[in-house]
């Protein structure tokens, strides 16, 4: 397949579909406009066109572009903080809600996966891998309090013997394996959303940036050669909503993560690394994460960058974390690398949230996005359509802005993210 139009990654090469729509030409009138054609826009408008909405959806670059065409394809359940954490932030009651939701979009990516055809390499399970003592400890404190408070039987802890042969390594430590998370090609799950919003009946735009919009009672959505008149607007951005909505911007930042894919690799390298083709994650603060693609290569994710260059070398810079985990593959060819960008939050918890004049937006995933934003979608239809309870759990959690705003929040978040690691490093 052509990767016109996205980065050359693994996933671009192994697209297994092109579809393409036209930029948005001249004026036109719908119930809503949704800005941004990743995980959460498609979701959005493929269920509000299911309750009925004419929708246009715009995107500035080509459908799943940015981190929903690039990431490492780990479904997660949960939310991006630990549940013991949120019950003390939060309350028991609102963390219990949380939690509840997090279930239903794990569940919901599998449900659209299998009512839409959606050709994605979703597998399950992906196991947690702890470098340091005390990760085991804190695995089966996780295990029982998710067990005992929640009901969630499928999460056990993985002792170091049990860790390192499923991962193929002699770093670890301990391991943490959930059997209600799974894996996918993150590129064809967002074209499998666009199809089938397309045949529901979406007017999408790809090429179509927003350069403006304002109104009252109804929203006029400008790009270079159209406009869009809408009675709500979803703003669907995450790290590139730039300066489009100020009111917005503070509450995220975007910084930049990075993934290498192997050659095919053979049947006994498959069964030393990774014999039950799990999705895999380790304890650090900047994560490192990895899996199998289909076609047998291990695709590993580590490295961040806050800038926005990204590095000379992504394989090169990819590869030395790749190896300090499997040295073993010092050998093998890299074939491709590429390079994302994400947004965060200061809390790590998603921002989500209303602005005057109909205008909803779902942000700021902090690399815990497929699950969650695919939710948004569902949520954001709700809310639209006059159900908001839902969307209010998640709109609730305090999303505190960046100190120093938009000009000034970089410099305090780089200090910030190389102290923590640097104690990874130590």
């Amino acid at each position: 397949m052509s990767t016109y139009g996205h980065v050359a990654s693994y996933y671009a090469a192994t697209a297994n579909m092109d579809i393409d729509f036209p930029p948005l030409h001249g004026n036109t009138r719908a119930d809503v406009c949704v800005i941004g054609g990743g995980y959460t826009g498609l979701s959005t408008a493929l269920h509000l066109r299911e309750r009925g909405y004419d929708v246009v959806l715009l995107e500035a670059e080509r459908i799943g572009w940015g981190a929903s065409g690039r990431n490492g394809g780990q479904v997660g359940t949960g939310q991006r903080r630990p549940q013991k954490e949120l019950e003390e932030r939060l309350g028991k009651g609102h963390a219990r809600l949380l939690w509840d939701l997090s279930l239903e979009g794990v569940a919901l990516v599998g449900e659209l996966i299998k009512r839409h055809g959606i050709d994605c390499d979703l597998s399950p399970g992906v196991m947690h891998l702890g470098w340091k003592a005390r990760d085991a400890e804190w695995f089966r404190s996780e295990v029982e309090h998710l067990r005992e408070v929640y009901d969630y039987d499928r999460l056990r802890v993985v002792p170091q013997e049990e860790a390192r042969a499923l991962s193929g390594s002699e770093v670890f430590v301990a391991g943490m394996i959930d059997e209600g998370s799974t894996h996918l090609h993150p590129l064809n799950y967002a074209l499998g959303l666009a199809a089938a919003a397309q045949r529901a009946g979406v007017r999408m735009h790809e090429s179509s940036r927003v350069t403006a919009y304002g109104g009252n009672n109804r929203v006029r959505v400008r790009t270079a050669q159209g406009e869009v008149d809408a009675g709500y607007v979803v703003l669907a951005c995450n790290a590139y909503l730039g300066g489009l909505e100020p009111r917005v911007a503070g509450q995220i930042l975007p910084i930049n993560n990075f993934i290498l894919a192997t050659e095919p690799l053979d049947d006994e390298t498959i069964a030393q690394i990774n014999p039950r083709n799990l999705g895999m994650q380790d304890s650090r603060f900047v994560i490192n994460y990895w899996r199998l693609s289909r076609d047998r290569r291990l695709l590993f994710g580590g490295g961040e960058t806050y800038s926005r260059r990204f590095p000379a070398d992504i394989r090169g810079f990819v590869r030395k974390h790749m190896l300090a985990i499997y040295p073993q593959l010092a050998g093998r060819r890299i074939d491709y690398g590429w390079g994302g960008t994400l947004a965060i939050t200061l809390n790590r918890m998603p921002a989500f949230g209303r602005l005057p004049h109909n205008i909803f937006y779902a942000l700021g995933y902090s690399g815990h996005g497929i699950s969650i934003a695919t939710l948004a979608g569902k949520l954001l239809a709700e809310a639209i359509a006059g159900s908001a309870e839902r969307f209010d759990v998640m709109a609730k959690i305090p999303t505190p802005k960046f100190p120093g705003g938009t000009l000034f929040r970089h410099p305090g978040l780089v200090a910030g993210m190389l102290w923590y690691g640097l104690r990874d490093r130590l």
